[in-house]
């Protein structure tokens, strides 16, 4: 059970919650904004699990007079909570109870109380936009330097679906980044210094790879990019790809007629296996 005070002198309000207590503090907050500088003490009691805890607490509101606002969920411990209250004359306010209560009645649905599920919530939507934001940053070979932070690094030669890839796992939460693998370039060593496992490579067969390249030429209106869609230069070119994958030890896709999220499920397998091995 954590607890943080704002020391002020003036009256005591305390804060009770089974989980971080964000919920009942942006209420509280929000009510006492319609005050013009309300003279409070706020004593934040988070992850208050246990009816014995719950019930401290009561005790302390009645010897400094505080008033208790709560978002418990846990039935047990909120039911110890209103009885306390009750027997020490303590002034407590739900402020998560009847919402509830509401939405279960129209929903025809019991609630989960279960604590922490709206900052589990938030948590998981925060992961998502730092996810997207770290594989904006990280596409092409861009910001090496941060490869280490990455969940998995896409490599593999150009059209193959490595950004987008990267940025529909990024979606999910996971931070990818992909660098290119270019015939007679060197790797970069903040890329082969990487877990092997959190390397994946990208490949596809010469005639696929011929068909997408040659469609971007053409969308570009430039004509031939230097043989970029010549098919013995792409055959040379994947040959190099998985003669790198393999001196390193990297897994390996072949995307040539999978969807995005095919291709997405395969590395999030992967990943997962690389979580529990």
């Amino acid at each position: 059970m954590n607890s943080g005070t704002e020391q002020t002198g003036g009256r005591r309000i305390i804060l009770m919650s089974g989980s971080t207590g964000r919920t009942v503090e942006e209420v509280v907050r929000a009510a006492l904004a319609q005050f013009e500088n309300p003279d409070v003490e706020i004593d934040r009691r988070t992850h208050v699990r246990s009816v014995k805890a719950a019930r401290r607490i009561v005790e302390e509101a009645a010897k400094s007079h505080a008033i208790v606002f709560h978002s418990l969920v846990a039935p047990k411990v909120r039911d110890a909570v209103v009885q306390h209250t009750q027997l020490h004359e303590v002034t407590c306010v739900d402020v998560l109870g009847p919402v509830v209560s509401a939405l279960s009645d129209h929903l025809c649905v019991a609630p989960r109380q279960v604590p922490g599920l709206s900052y589990q919530l938030h948590k998981e939507n925060f992961e998502r936009i730092e996810a997207v934001n770290f594989t904006l940053a990280h596409d092409d070979g861009c910001a090496l330097d941060g490869l280490s932070r990455a969940d998995v690094v896409l490599v593999g030669p150009s059209r193959v679906a490595k950004s987008v890839t990267c940025f529909y796992l990024a979606s999910r939460g996971v931070r990818a980044a992909n660098v290119p693998l270019v015939p007679g370039w060197e790797l970069p060593s903040q890329l082969t210094a990487l877990d092997k496992r959190k390397v994946i490579g990208l490949t596809m067969n010469p005639a696929r790879l011929q068909s997408i390249r040659h469609q971007r030429v053409q969308a570009l209106d430039q004509g031939s990019l230097d043989r970029y869609d010549d098919l013995d230069s792409i055959r040379h070119e994947l040959r190099e790809a998985h003669r790198t994958m393999a001196k390193h030890g990297w897994q390996s896709i072949d995307v040539s007629y999978k969807s995005v999220e095919e291709v997405a499920r395969e590395i999030l397998v992967m990943l997962d296996a690389r979580k529990n091995s």
